[in-house]
C-alpha cells in the first residue's frame, strides 16, 4: 500500500477512505502473485509544471492509491519537471519503479515524456527499451525519403511477469483538429500500428506478445482512427471499445480517447474473457459537493467569478489536480502452467 505517514490534513485521509471504497466497488480484481497481471493506461493531465501550476500534495495521494491498484501503469503527459513524479514515487514506495523517455523536443512535443510505473515485486524489466522511430520509405533497399515522425515519440519496453513476456508500447497520438478523423491523427496511428505489428511478427522479436496502449484521441469506436489499429492486426477487447475514458462517461459526450490493444498469440482466445474497465475517481474525490472546501486552494481567480461561473471553473481546475482522463485497465491471466504440463505430456 502507499505510504500515508506524511498526510497532514483530514480531508486527504477522508478522500482516501472514499477512494478505497470506490476502487472496491469498481470490482477491480485483487492483485495476485502469479495468476494474473493488471495493466492500466492513464493520461494524467500536464503532470508536472502546468498552466495551473504544480499540483498540491493531496491529489498525489489519490493518484498513488489508484496506481497501486494495478501492477503496471502507462502514464502520458508527464512533463520535463519531475518533482511531482519523484514525490509520487516516494508515496508509492521503493518497490515501485519507473522508466520514462526524455521529453520530445520542439513545440510539437508539448514538453511531454512517456512513462511506465511498475511494481517490481510482480514485474521485472526485461532489458529492452527504446523510443519508436518510423523508418524511411525505401524501394529496392534504397531510401526514397524520410518518414514523418510522430509528434510525441512512442516508448517501447520489454517486461516479464512470471512466464509471461511481453513488449508494451505507450503512445500519445496527436489531437490536431477537433474532428473525429483528423488526417494527421489517422496517419500517426496507422504508421505506429503497422510498424509494431511488423515487429511482433519478426522471428527475432523479444516477445511474441505485443501490447499497444495510451491516448489515441479516438472519438468513437467506428472511426478511421480505430480502424488503423484493427487493420494492422491488433485486437481490442469489445468491452474496452464500449468504455469512454474522458471525464464524460455517457455515450453521447464520452470520447474513447484511451485504448489497450493486443497482438498476442498466447492470449487470443482469452482476451474477450478478460476483466476490464475504466475508473471514475470523481465519484469519490474532488466531487461537485466538495467545491466549497477548495475555494481558498483555487484562489482569487475562483473567488472573483460570479457564483454561476464558479462551478464551471472548479470542474476545470480539478482536472489539473487529478486529470481529464480516466484510467483504463485490463486483467490478463498469465498462469499457463496447467496447459503447459498437458502439452508436455504429449511431447514426452
Amino acid at each position: 500500500m502507499p505510504f500515508y505517514s506524511k498526510i497532514k490534513d483530514k480531508r486527504t485521509a477522508e478522500g482516501l477512505l472514499r477512494l478505497k471504497q470506490g476502487l472496491a466497488e469498481a470490482k477491480i480484481p485483487k492483485r495476485t502473485v502469479s495468476e494474473s497481471v493488471l495493466l492500466a493506461t492513464w493520461n494524467i493531465r500536464e503532470f508536472g509544471k502546468s498552466k495551473m501550476g504544480l499540483r498540491t500534495d493531496e491529489p498525489l495521494y489519490y493518484i498513488a492509491e489508484i496506481i497501486n491498484s494495478f501492477d503496471l501503469v502507462a502514464v502520458q503527459e508527464v512533463r520535463s519537471d519531475l518533482r511531482l513524479l519523484n514525490k509520487l514515487m516516494g508515496i508509492l514506495g521503493g518497490w515501485w519503479k519507473v522508466v520514462h523517455t526524455d521529453v520530445t523536443l520542439g513545440t510539437r512535443g508539448h514538453d511531454e515524456r512517456l512513462t511506465f510505473l511498475y511494481d517490481s515485486r510482480k514485474l521485472s524489466f526485461g532489458g529492452l527499451a527504446g523510443e519508436i522511430v518510423i523508418p524511411p520509405v525505401e524501394e529496392n533497399r534504397k531510401t526514397l525519403y524520410p518518414s514523418n515522425q510522430l509528434y510525441r515519440t512512442p516508448f517501447l519496453v520489454g517486461f516479464k511477469a512470471g512466464w509471461f513476456r511481453f513488449t508494451i508500447c505507450v503512445t500519445h497520438i496527436v489531437y490536431g483538429k477537433s474532428t473525429r478523423n483528423d488526417p494527421n491523427r489517422v496517419e500517426e496511428i496507422r504508421a505506429l500500428a503497422d510498424l509494431l505489428a511488423g515487429l511482433a511478427k519478426d522471428k527475432d522479436a523479444w516477445a511474441k506478445n505485443m501490447i499497444l496502449l495510451g491516448d489515441f484521441n479516438i472519438f468513437k469506436p467506428g472511426d478511421k482512427t480505430m480502424e488503423q489499429l484493427l487493420n494492422a492486426g491488433f485486437v481490442i477487447p469489445k468491452k474496452l471499445q464500449t468504455l469512454p475514458s474522458n471525464v464524460y462517461e455517457d455515450v453521447e459526450k464520452g470520447k474513447h480517447y484511451d485504448q489497450i490493444a493486443f497482438i498476442s498469440p498466447q492470449m487470443e482466445d482469452k482476451l474477450e474473457l478478460c476483466k476490464a474497465g475504466v475508473f471514475n475517481y470523481y465519484n469519490y474525490v474532488y466531487r461537485m459537493e466538495d467545491e466549497g472546501g477548495y475555494g481558498d486552494t483555487m484562489g482569487q481567480k475562483y473567488k472573483d467569478r460570479e457564483a454561476a461561473e464558479r462551478s464551471k471553473y472548479y470542474k476545470n481546475w480539478r482536472t489539473f489536480q487529478m486529470s481529464d482522463h480516466l484510467p483504463m485497465w485490463i486483467e490478463l491471466g498469465i498462469d499457463d502452467s496447467e496447459s503447459y504440463l498437458k502439452n508436455k505430456i504429449n511431447w514426452l
